[in-house]
């Protein structure tokens, strides 16, 4: 555009409604000044006209006061310059006067639009220098990408009044064909190609630009220092102007930088998730590879002695008491680790029912017979204890767990206590034993996967009482433990019940 088209546009941009505004005004305030029509009132309408065309350049554009000037002084040389009702004017000092007027009205019009438009552009750079400190302090307290990403697409129609599409990399380089937060939009298959094509290129395309003009979208690439995010999508009814383009080349900056950060945070999460996945992997691996190999050696010893040899009965009944209980170490296992997976994938379902706690006990009890005898249990149940509502097969399993431990830690013929209560609604069990205890600094981690004592060559996987933890939770119980005064550990667990009345005995059938 040519300086004079610049001009052209600065003076004639205005709605045509400030013309007409402007027209009346002037015509208003002629009509009052009528009755100074005389030789020695009309200097008193120039000033008068001239605070109107002042007053005019305070809110209308300048084509709208350069009008009112030309209209005010024209008017007061028709009406108010004698002689009245015509252009000619006798004394040289009016037409002084006139051209004068004209000048200095028009020059203080144009000035003073001046001024306000220069107020009006330094309120713009205030206006989008406040939007970019909050749209940078905004971004720097998100806390993953989604929350930047909510704040980038908020900004963006604030201030620009556009809807905005973040397609995001996936990681390998490969742009998503949907928006990460915007996942109801899907790009058509030509715009996918299109982003694809800005993001590599790491130039913008689509509508108002060179590259892909009749796409549906504007793309414009997401810079970064290290790995770019990917790109954002405009839906823009026109091109911006060069504030607005120096303006958005800030926001993008600000937003992709917010981008990178987390990126590179969760790539480095990633990382460290497949580093522990990897170091778990090779614990449970070694683990099972060692607790396997015992119960196994012994089968396939005791099985071979049996078949390659003749052998009194104490022998033969002492290897088959091997092969059995080296199944039950085996099957105890492949238990804990099903149940476990059932715990993590999350398919884990609670049948509860109506049972008698004294089943449940003589049932463990009985099934752990052999690990027991070098014991002493004792057992501290109320005769009157109330059915309960629990899942028998999961608290049987945790019962188990819980007695297996104390078994493998505590000394022979020490004490082993399992004391059952029902009150306000809850069943609760508790088992003490006079083992070693846990070191104060690691009883928050006695719940953990692969948990084990140190120092301890009890075998196991240390999956029981994490186990045991998350049936009780299933159970939405709660279960703790801490360290008896005189030495020994002491197990918690609650489970929540209904009171037994007879109204609440019905069959569970699922």
């Amino acid at each position: 555009m040519t300086w004079f088209g610049e001009k052209a546009e600065f003076l004639f941009n205005s709605e045509w409604k400030q013309y007409i505004l402007a027209l009346l005004m002037v015509g208003v305030t002629a009509l009052v000044c009528l009755p100074f029509i005389n030789d020695q009132g009309y200097h008193i309408v120039s000033f008068i006209l001239f605070f109107v065309v002042s007053v005019q350049a305070t809110f209308l554009g300048v084509g709208p006061v350069f009008l009112a000037a030309a209209v005010s002084s024209l008017v007061w040389n028709f009406f108010f310059i004698p002689p009245s009702l015509t252009f000619h004017i006798d004394k040289a000092e009016d037409i002084l006067m006139f051209g004068m007027f004209f000048i200095i009205a028009a020059l203080n019009g144009i000035l003073t639009t001046r001024v306000r438009k220069q107020e009006k552009l330094a309120h713009e750079k205030e206006q989008r220098t406040h939007n970019l400190f909050v749209l940078t302090k905004d971004l720097s307290g998100a806390g993953n990408v989604e929350e930047i990403l909510g704040i980038a697409i908020s900004e963006i129609q604030q201030n620009f009044h556009t809807e905005s599409i973040f397609i995001l990399q996936d990681g390998s380089n490969s742009l998503n064909t949907t928006g990460r937060l915007r996942k109801d939009i899907q790009l058509s298959r030509p715009d996918h190609q299109v982003a694809e094509w800005s993001f590599h290129q790491g130039r913008m395309a689509g509508s108002f630009t060179d590259s892909f003009p009749e796409c549906n979208y504007t793309f414009f690439p997401l810079p970064g220092t290290r790995i770019s995010p990917g790109v954002v999508a405009l839906k823009l009814n026109k091109s911006f102007r060069d504030e607005q383009k120096k303006l958005w080349e800030t926001y993008l900056v600000l937003i992709s930088n917010a981008l990178e950060r987390e990126f590179l945070a969760e790539m480095a999460q990633k990382a460290r998730f497949l580093a522990e996945s990897d170091r778990l992997y090779k614990t449970l691996f070694n683990s099972i590879s060692h607790e396997f190999r015992i119960p196994v050696a012994t089968i396939m010893g005791a099985s071979d002695t049996l078949i390659n040899g003749e052998h009194s009965e104490n022998i033969t009944q002492a290897l088959y008491g091997e092969i059995f209980s080296a199944s039950l170490r085996l099957n105890r296992l492949i238990e804990n680790l099903l149940n476990m997976a059932r715990l993590e994938s999350g398919r884990l379902s609670v049948r509860v029912d109506w049972y008698d706690i004294h089943d449940l006990i003589n049932k463990v009890t009985g099934d752990l017979k052999d690990e027991l005898k070098n014991h002493n249990l004792v057992i501290d149940l109320n005769d009157d204890l109330p059915l309960v509502r629990f899942d028998f097969g999961l608290m049987e399993q945790v019962l188990y767990n819980l007695l297996i431990n104390a078994v493998q830690y505590a000394p022979p013929a020490s004490e082993i206590v399992l004391a059952t209560h029902y009150e306000n609604g809850e069943v609760t069990f508790q088992l003490k034993d006079r083992g070693p205890g846990f070191p104060e600094e690691q009883l928050s981690n006695v719940f953990q996967k692969f948990y084990r004592l140190k120092g301890q060559n009890t075998g196991g996987l240390g999956l029981g009482l994490s186990i045991v933890k998350g049936f009780v939770e299933a159970h939405n119980g709660t279960i703790s433990v801490r360290n008896r005064r005189n030495g020994g550990a002491c197990f918690t667990l609650a489970i929540p019940s209904e009171n037994a009345d007879i109204s609440n005995l019905t069959w569970e059938t699922e």
